[in-house]
């Protein structure tokens, strides 16, 4: 349980600090949430299309709309047609959410790179794989 009080305890850090950069920068949380789908599916080579994150976020139709266009306004994301399928729009992170994102979480990114630059490989692998089976195990109870 001491695992688990200790994951518990470095999401509601991470939340926090989500809630104060979504605060700074006028943007509601499920915004923040929105640009960390949108910047890992670029990462992972997936197509973000409004479907699929509204799907990622639980948002009906009309909600992922809004949240598109309150964050296109903001200049943070933009809709590009699709050039294999003109009918599909995607949707890309623009560079200001990019730089804003790194302004704010940079430092503690520094600290957690730093931290992990102290374990070993062995050590580093252990917990990613505990992470990893986490972060599955968590994915599966969103689907019930």
């Amino acid at each position: 349980m001491g695992l688990v009080h200790l994951l518990r305890a470095v999401t509601v850090n991470f939340d926090l600090l989500g809630a104060e950069f979504a605060a700074r920068n006028g943007l509601h949380p499920t915004d923040v949430r929105a640009l960390i789908h949108l910047l890992d599916a670029a990462r992972d080579g997936t197509p973000a299309t409004p479907g699929w994150l509204g799907r990622q976020l639980r948002l009906n139709s009309a909600g992922t709309t809004a949240l598109v266009d309150r964050l296109e306004r903001l200049g943070l994301v933009r809709r590009e047609r699709d050039g294999a399928d003109r009918r599909r729009v995607l949707l890309e992170v623009e560079q200001k959410a990019t730089e804003l994102g790194w302004a704010f979480f940079g430092p503690v990114i520094d600290k957690v790179v730093a931290t992990a630059e102290g374990f070993e490989a062995d050590e580093l692998e252990t917990v990613r794989r505990f992470l990893t089976s986490v972060l599955h195990a968590t994915q599966q109870m969103r689907s019930l």
